[in-house]
């Protein structure tokens, strides 16, 4: 049975590119050029592989992956970029992306992808998919790490002050004093060792994208 592909790139030539090298291949259902219509589309079809660009407007390739793992995981999902940041490649494998390759590969490299993924495979950058399950698993045991250190109410002082509320507006929140906040703040600055809500922002964000 042949595999059942759609394709999504903003880039009308790269998309022609696309389409003429994989149709021959691949059952191509659908061709978009935007997020949207991608994501249409795999609802629609319900392919058994989905190459998108990851850099798209009207929902780029990290939020269709996001709705599509949630709502049909049978659809493989195989990102696509000109280039890729060691932040794009984690947040692609720790969304359940199957397959992230680079546009500057080769065409016959790109069919072997899409065969592999359909198959069950993942076919990711070895080295830098290494690299980034290391630093998925150094952020599961931060946030372990810091479930331990923090109490559930500093914690919440950490999730309020992050999101850029001054002490009276988190004292308001959690019906405390001021004074108390900043109890709670330089507890929270001495477990954690930081010395600024910058600091604190900053690994309270991996924290809470962790947790979600």
């Amino acid at each position: 049975m042949a595999i059942r592909l759609v394709i999504a790139d903003d880039h009308p030539v790269v998309l022609k590119g696309l389409i003429s090298f994989l149709q021959d291949h691949f059952d191509l259902v659908a061709s978009c050029a935007n997020g949207e219509e991608c994501l249409k589309a795999i609802r629609t079809f319900e392919p058994d592989v989905a190459l998108i660009d990851m850099h798209m407007p009207m929902s780029n390739g990290l939020a269709i992956l996001r709705t599509v793992t949630r709502e049909m995981p049978c659809t493989r999902i195989v990102l696509l970029a000109a280039s890729l940041s060691d932040r794009e490649i984690d947040a692609a494998i720790d969304g359940g992306a199957f397959g992230v390759m680079l546009k500057e590969s080769a065409p016959e490299a790109l069919i072997d992808c899409v065969r592999s993924v359909a198959a069950d495979h993942k076919w990711l950058p070895r080295l830098r998919a290494d690299e980034a399950a290391d630093r998925a698993r150094q952020r599961r045991e931060g946030v372990a790490r810091l479930d331990d250190a923090l109490t559930q109410r500093e914690r919440e002082v950490m999730r309020l002050v992050s999101g850029g509320l001054s002490n009276k507006e988190v004292g308001r929140k959690l019906n405390v004093a001021e004074g108390t906040v900043k109890v709670h703040l330089s507890s929270i600055y001495e477990k954690l060792s930081v010395n600024n809500r910058t600091s604190l922002a900053n690994l309270a964000r991996t924290y809470l994208d962790q947790r979600e």
